[in-house]
């Protein structure tokens, strides 16, 4: 419990950072208006806790995604291995080694947000942790 002007409050649950709860915001709105279960499931990720927030490595993408898939993240890309193909990669956090591995593979790096505005059906999105 913390105390607010002498009153005790419960602790805050859920996201505390305003960019990550106004995005699950918007994937949520988003996923309802265009009956996207994609983007639902993973409002709900982006929730839990940042320990339990998923973190890929690039090794990762490579065995798992084919070649120009749509994958998304729901957390932070990591610079470990190499990617042997180009993909297009939304996260919400990228390493900054990552990104650029991925750029040079013939990939895209993009936020959520960019992938949302690209495809909100999101079809053909891979949802990866």
């Amino acid at each position: 419990m913390s105390i607010v002007d002498g009153v005790d409050m419960p602790n805050p649950t859920g996201p505390t950072d305003p960019i990550l709860r106004r995005l699950v915001r918007h994937l949520r709105e988003s996923g309802k208006k265009n009956k996207a279960k994609v983007w639902l499931d993973l409002a709900e990720r982006l929730e839990a806790p940042r320990r339990r927030r998923a973190e890929v490595n690039l090794s990762s993408l490579s065995r798992h995604a084919a070649q120009g898939s749509v994958v998304v993240v729901p957390g932070k890309v990591l610079a470990a291995g190499s990617l042997k193909h180009a993909i297009s990669v939304a996260a919400f956090k990228f390493s900054r080694v990552a990104r650029k591995k991925i750029v040079e593979a013939g990939g895209s790096a993009m936020t959520i947000s960019q992938l949302l505005e690209q495809n909100p059906s999101g079809k053909g999105v891979v949802l990866m942790e």
